[in-house]
């Protein structure tokens, strides 16, 4: 997917994209690329592909979400910035909390933020389990969202302590979601969410899978989650 085939795709679903937000897509491209010469970010480099799989991938959120309002977003586990911060750019009123477990991330996070000049952003160094325990982050969020970092029934019991009541956690997830949501029907109720909604589609180009499944969080979680750290990923909630 070339530039001019991105902003043309996102025009199509209704996010119209200025001169400055293509300034800024161009710019995390290149400090993508450069800090991933020293760190391993990434292992999708080529420009095109770059757009396609994390730009407009992250982005797709939004075809199903409403964005246009000042929400507080949590991303669990987003690596390079994604989904979250392409959705920022697009969307500066949105405020966006980062949690990511290795610090090398966070540190490439604070300088692509800075260069950015993106505002209403904070990343975090922790573990998403004692993340979610922390009072001053607990159920302090409109919307959690997570990108391909783990299967659902493990993701759930990661993100949505973080969501207040009513809000949601949405997962963007590839091929094999319908398998991922039966096996995470247990913790999503245990730990007080409900599905409302998913969304099939396709990449466009090289027409590969992706599901948008949204997740309401309905009462409190119980306060013996998330367990302690590596544990949800060794003995899943299914």
């Amino acid at each position: 997917m070339n530039t001019d085939q991105f902003k043309e795709s996102l025009e199509h679903q209704g996010i119209r994209l200025t001169e400055e937000h293509m300034v800024k897509f161009q710019r995390y491209y290149e400090i993508l690329v450069d800090w991933n010469d020293r760190m391993n970010l990434t292992a999708i480099t080529d420009k095109e592909e770059v757009y396609l799989k994390h730009f407009y991938d992250s982005i797709t959120a939004a075809f199903y979400e409403d964005f246009t309002e000042p929400l507080t977003i949590v991303d669990v586990g987003a690596g390079a910035g994604f989904p979250s911060l392409p959705l920022k750019i697009c969307f500066p009123h949105i405020n966006v909390t980062i949690v990511d477990s290795l610090n090398k991330r966070i540190t490439f996070l604070n300088a692509l933020a800075s260069e950015l000049n993106l505002k209403g952003v904070a990343f975090y160094h922790d573990r998403a389990e004692q993340f979610g325990r922390k009072k001053e982050h607990r159920e302090q969020y409109d919307m959690a969202i997570s990108r391909a970092v783990a299967r659902l029934p493990v993701l759930t019991e990661l993100c949505l302590p973080l969501v207040k009541k009513h809000g949601h956690f949405i997962a963007m997830k590839g091929a094999g979601a319908s398998d991922e949501l039966v096996e995470a029907k247990k913790a999503i109720q245990l730990l007080g969410g409900h599905v409302k909604q998913t969304h099939h589609f396709q990449l466009p180009i090289e027409k590969s899978e992706r599901s948008i499944i949204k997740i309401m969080k309905e009462k409190a979680t119980p306060k013996t989650y998330p367990r302690k750290p590596g544990t949800p990923n060794k003995q899943p909630l299914s």
